[in-house]
């Protein structure tokens, strides 16, 4: 996942590539004198400057917020006010030029919002994103700034501009009035409204998952724990210790939630545990999220129609490469009954091992995960706790960046203590490409209190060229692994190993820019994942897992036989994990492809999944009262799908390099980088994409991944 600034509308972030519209270095009035503030002032240090996370206090926000918006507006009235005649220049290249203050506040803000929350950046998170949401709304609707961009786009043909430029004033224009710059000065005011509202309720959701997240389960019977993982165990401990408390903590995450559920043989416990993570911000509590949810929807569906789109899925995809949600869910409902009709056959594969154990249970949602390693080991001869010490963080972080080195000639040296960071635990990386410092890696693997669940890339920094000092990127990683106990290594499995390899690949992606406009580094949201999904490939190929996969203890690497059993069950579950995704995907676009708001999440959640036939064996894998992507922010509202239509990109990217028999192939590699990573949104992303390939992917080769039948095609 990719991560965005969430509580402003996401039009006024992608607009031009900035934060806002505002004024060329060269042009910029002399700001008013402000107080001096960290968070606001010019990075410095090596690679072009670093955030001074050292220096930063939550107590500063405020005032750094308040500073921010003043520079800003004055900024922003010199562009609207200037006598000389509307130029590409001073309108378009003006805004594209500025806004690096308030970038850096946004970057730092990120951090502090997800990887550090505590009561009191909360209470600032629910004063001040509202505020800022109305602020740069007023900015982007006002007319002054539409008159100057629509004169320039009528005069389009006359202004020689190149391809790049062109599009990047096209793209602008067309993001104003499809955010509103037609609109009349009521209509204008009523839209500041609902996206401020929408802006608090984004806060009160996160809020409300988050403090559920915080809460654990203690076990304190040495007989709770007895056939979990040595490993794990010693974590679950750890953080009992941690929150002062004897015994083993099992925290309300998915990081700790997953291989409780997939190792304990305490069915009582596997129950409490799950009904505890899937109940998130269900519970008819201060935290019940059903309400903020109902809310939220009401105020899209507002919005849309205020907008001129029928649902705020057509809002939300008209700037996708899908285009329509009938598209999307069309992809979808390809690739769904395959998926439901796997998930019958691994149930009865499980029923059949508790029945053959006389265990009397018919399986539930608890029991699957723990029956389906169950089933992994009858089948393949395969247990994850066995390849689990072949897995150790540290050496996937070396794999991963082997591979980027093998593929696109860059390079990570690690230099951990040289530049400010936030957390302690966080690693840095210095990255190279044929001699010259491109970027720097920020990793932050582990779980702790405050830092919101999930896995997720941002930049701090990125890449363009027209300034001429934006060279190297600042980009991380955050994930929320569970460390390893007094001082062993952190052991992963292969689902976290694909996750690392997944981020990852988002922050290649960015750290492969070569792009000069700002506005053109934001692809569309079923692009994003693509380049991510893409590098979760090569984990588990013979190189990296013959270099890398070495056991934790004695330091041999993984048998060939054990490799060739990770190979034999390369689809094995494939039925849970698609379905897990996908019945999301597709709740996510019928409860925002549709013109009568949802106003009873739960009822519908329970209706909708009836509908599509869902399992009753399996729940989804972000139920809607925890479903962060879709009610933290916008990001990924009526545009969840989009992992499966990257994942459709994907199949057929990795097809263009198996098919050259070779999986590290250099020219292959090359092209992809050249003409899909280091582009941004240079050119339309389905035409690079037939320009790499020769043609649109192919749904083929994703339903061949998770194997299932290809429609057409003899089984064999």
């Amino acid at each position: 996942m990719i991560k965005g600034y969430k509580s402003w509308p996401l039009s006024i972030l992608l607009m031009a590539g900035t934060a806002m519209p505002a004024l060329a270095e060269a042009t910029k009035p002399a700001a008013a004198p402000v107080a001096a503030n960290p968070i606001l002032d010019p990075w410095t240090g090596p690679y072009d400057g670093v955030p001074p996370w050292d220096k930063v206090k939550p107590a500063d926000f405020p005032a750094a917020f308040d500073s921010a918006m003043k520079q800003t507006k004055a900024e922003f009235e010199a562009i609207l006010t200037n006598p000389a005649p509307v130029t590409f220049d001073n309108t378009i290249k003006a805004s594209e030029l500025s806004g690096e203050s308030v970038n850096r506040l946004f970057a730092i803000w990120g951090v502090h919002s997800s990887n550090l929350s505590n009561p009191e950046i909360r209470k600032i998170q629910a004063e001040w994103e509202p505020k800022i949401s109305a602020f740069f709304n007023e900015l982007q609707l006002d007319a002054r700034w539409f008159q100057r961009v629509q004169y320039l786009h009528q005069e389009r043909d006359n202004l020689g501009l190149d391809k790049a430029q062109m599009r990047l004033l096209e793209r602008t224009y067309d993001g104003l009035v499809r955010n509103g710059a037609l609109l009349n000065a009521e209509q204008k005011a009523k839209l500041i409204g609902i996206e401020t509202e929408i802006s608090k309720k984004f806060s009160e959701f996160q809020n409300k998952v988050l403090a559920d997240e915080e809460t654990y389960i203690l076990l304190t019977d040495p007989a709770d724990v007895s056939g979990l993982p040595e490993s794990f165990v010693a974590s679950l401990r750890a953080a009992a210790e941690s929150k002062g408390k004897q015994g083993w903590a099992v925290a309300n995450t998915r990081s700790a939630i997953q291989p409780f559920l997939e190792n304990s043989p305490r069915r009582d416990l596997r129950e409490k545990v799950w009904r505890a993570f899937v109940m998130r911000g269900d519970n008819g509590d201060a935290n019940d999220t059903n309400a903020t949810i109902a809310e939220i929807l009401k105020l899209r569906q507002q919005r849309a129609e205020l907008l001129g789109f029928k649902t705020h899925a057509h809002y939300r995809m008209a700037d996708t490469m899908a285009k329509d949600p009938e598209k999307a869910m069309d992809l979808m409902m390809k690739v769904w009954p395959a998926a439901v009709a796997r998930v019958k056959e691994e149930v009865a594969d499980m029923q059949a091992i508790a029945d053959k154990e006389k265990a009397g249970i018919t399986i539930e949602p608890w029991d699957y995960r723990y029956y389906a390693e169950k089933v992994r080991k009858a089948k393949y001869d395969l247990d994850q706790n066995e390849l689990k010490p072949y897995f150790q963080l540290d050496n996937m972080v070396s794999a991963m960046f082997d591979a980027a080195g093998r593929l696109y000639g860059m390079s990570f040296t690690e230099n951990t203590g040289t530049v400010p960071v936030f957390e302690p635990e966080v690693r840095t990386f210095e990255v190279k490409r044929d001699g010259k410092v491109i970027g720097l890696f920020y990793l932050d693997n582990f779980a702790r209190p405050g830092k919101r669940s999930g896995a997720w890339m941002t930049t701090y920094r990125s890449q363009n060229r027209l300034t001429g000092d934006n060279d190297i990127v600042l980009a991380s990683n955050n994930n929320n692994f569970v460390k390893g106990a007094g001082g062993k290594p952190t052991l992963i499995s292969i689902d976290d190993a694909s996750t690392l390899f997944h981020e990852f690949g988002h922050a290649i992606h960015y750290l492969n820019y070569d792009i000069t406009w700002p506005g053109l580094g934001n692809t569309p949201r079923d692009f994003v994942e693509f380049p991510s999904q893409v590098n979760e490939n090569w984990l588990l190929t013979p190189y990296i897992l013959n270099t890398y996969a070495k056991h934790a203890e004695t330091g041999e690497p993984i048998p060939a036989a054990l490799v060739e059993k990770i190979k034999a069950s390369d689809t094995f579950n494939q039925g849970f994990a698609t379905v897990e995704y996908l019945s999301s995907a597709i709740l996510d676009m019928m409860l925002h492809n549709r013109s009568e708001p949802v106003t009873d999440p739960r009822a519908f959640e329970k209706e909708a999944l009836a509908k599509i036939g869902m399992p009753k064996e399996m729940v989804m894998r972000h139920r809607l009262p925890q479903f962060n992507h879709l009610f933290a922010d916008d990001g990924y509202s009526a545009g969840y799908y989009s992992y499966l239509w990257s994942e459709t990109m994907d199949a057929d990217t990795w097809a263009a390099f198996t098919e050259k028999g070779d999986v590290w192939d250099k020219e292959t590699a090359e092209r992809f980088r050249s003409m899909l990573l280091s582009t941004g949104n240079e050119s339309d992303r389905i035409e690079a994409y037939r320009a790499f390939r020769g043609r649109d992917p192919d749904v083929k080769y994703i339903m061949k991944k998770r194997g299932f039948p290809v429609p057409g095609e003899t089984q064999k």
